[in-house]
């Protein structure tokens, strides 16, 4: 059994034989994997113990403990007060029996995903696969299974490229709320699977916070722990680990994961969110929201199917593939790639109504997936009066695109032209290509899925082109034109 102290050791031996220093100046020379910027498209998900309730959201854990909350109100009303039904007693009852990593993956497959990132730990504590760190783990209580290993398996038999998600960052404030009463939890020191709770305010928001340096080995050595068993080519951060007690921390880990992937001659990348790290060093990632132009970087939206949660509940509200394919063709042109999530149940089944847009997305990839995979942005991303706004937390503001709503995407010598919503007359007009701001001459212009070139005419304003009479459609339509 390998302990926090020998990982911690391992890092230091690999960080000094390595290419990669734990300095921003070194990681500078990271350079973005080819086969991320190709894919475009990934799955997200959000499974755990927190599914068991499917209440609220994946933050049951954390709400059950604030006096007072929705989540803590349930939670009395259903199973008891906390201190005599505690968070640790779902794990008994996530089960997983009905998880099939086979299934999942294929419909992944089908739904047009290229890479998968599952999340390894969440706020809670609770690890989804082996560890020997901790005895709090899916390997050894629930369900029983190494769940990310299982994952792994089935990724590589279709395809997909593993990542892994990390949030153990959180786990020292996630229960902050069960020292305020007669929780069952409270008093110093750690408490498996309720971490290094941080005394007096949760300092959720704090840039300096007080942190235990127990916890933040316990943080390295986790996530050090997924690398080496795993070897996934994306680790995924979430917000917290931003602030200044991590900064050394994260400049090693990333040393260590880059001199691991080139010791094993793989591209591998890191993402992360806000100001974590330095731009440049590993893949920034807006969550549920997107930029307003083209990136200067590649970048990445993750962001989920549910309105609601990144977990499963019980009552959610779910976008519509419109939704996610629109999101998905504006996040492409502006040089970005989606991570989209799913929420399964504790028996380990996605849901219907999840499962039902996942293929319905998948079938407009089938026809239209060459003007997305492996393609780059062009000069501008788009054209059009609805506009979408930029940052996090944002995906859900815009209103409806209309057909004056088109976006690029280039793979020489054809430029891609993504429009939004069907034009009723059957004539699109693309302005980015009129004479008088594109020279390039088109040649010949087709509709994906439709044999046949399409009349066309370039004047001054714009590039005309005509649809193929009776031409209907509810997803956005792709003309691949030619300039050869």
């Amino acid at each position: 059994m390998k302990t926090v102290s020998d990982i911690l050791q391992t890092v230091d031996e690999v960080i000094a034989r390595g290419p990669y220093k734990d300095s921003w100046d070194s990681l500078s020379r990271y350079e973005t994997p080819g086969w991320y910027r190709s894919a475009k498209f990934g799955i997200f998900i959000h499974w755990g113990v927190y599914s068991v309730p499917a209440f609220g959201n994946e933050w049951y854990p954390r709400n059950m403990y604030i006096k007072g909350h929705r989540d803590y109100k349930h939670h009395v009303a259903t199973y008891g007060e906390p201190k005599d039904f505690p968070y640790e007693k779902f794990i008994p009852m996530f089960k997983a029996e009905r998880f099939d990593a086979g299934e999942w993956m294929r419909l992944f497959a089908e739904a047009g995903a290229k890479y998968l990132v599952p999340v390894a730990e969440h706020h809670d504590g609770f690890q989804m696969y082996g560890s020997e760190l901790s005895n709090w783990c899916a390997a050894q209580m629930g369900p029983r299974r190494d769940v990310l290993g299982e994952l792994k398996a089935a990724a590589e038999r279709e395809g997909i490229v593993l990542g892994a998600s990390s949030h153990r960052a959180e786990n020292c404030w996630f229960f902050n709320g069960a020292n305020d009463f007669d929780s069952g939890i409270s008093g110093a020191g750690l408490k498996e699977p309720y971490g290094y709770r941080l005394p007096g305010e949760d300092n959720i928001d704090g840039m300096d916070p007080v942190l235990l340096r127990e916890h933040l080995d316990m943080w390295l050595a986790r996530t050090c722990e997924i690398v080496d068993k795993y070897r996934p080519k994306i680790i995924y951060f979430d917000w917290w680990i931003e602030n200044r007690p991590f900064k050394p921390y994260l400049k090693k880990f990333a040393a260590y994961y880059y001199n691991r992937a080139f010791e094993w001659g793989e591209q591998v990348a890191i993402n992360y969110k806000n100001d974590a790290y330095a731009p440049g060093t590993a893949v920034f990632d807006l969550e549920r929201g997107q930029m307003s132009g083209i990136g200067p970087r590649f970048w990445q939206t993750d962001t989920s199917l549910s309105k609601w949660s990144w977990g499963y509940i019980q009552k959610n509200y779910y976008k519509t593939p419109l939704d996610i394919v629109c999101n998905l063709v504006d996040i492409v042109s502006k040089n970005g790639t989606l991570l989209l999530n799913v929420g399964p149940k504790p028996d380990g089944t996605i849901p219907e109504e999840e499962k039902a847009i996942l293929k319905a997305v998948g079938a407009w990839m089938a026809v239209n997936g060459e003007a997305v995979y492996g393609s780059a942005c062009w000069r501008v991303f788009g054209e059009g009066p609805t506009k979408v706004g930029g940052g996090q937390f944002t995906d859900t503001v815009r209103g409806a695109f209309t057909a004056r709503d088109i976006r690029f995407t280039y793979k020489a010598p054809y430029i891609y032209a993504f429009v939004l919503a069907c034009p009723r007359d059957g004539q699109v007009r693309i302005r980015s290509l009129g004479r008088g701001t594109f020279r390039g001459f088109p040649l010949t212009a087709e509709l994906l899925g439709t044999p046949g070139q399409l009349p066309m005419k370039q004047n001054k304003r714009s590039l005309d082109i005509k649809l193929p009479e009776g031409t209907r459609s509810e997803y956005p339509l792709v003309l691949k034109i030619c300039f050869d």
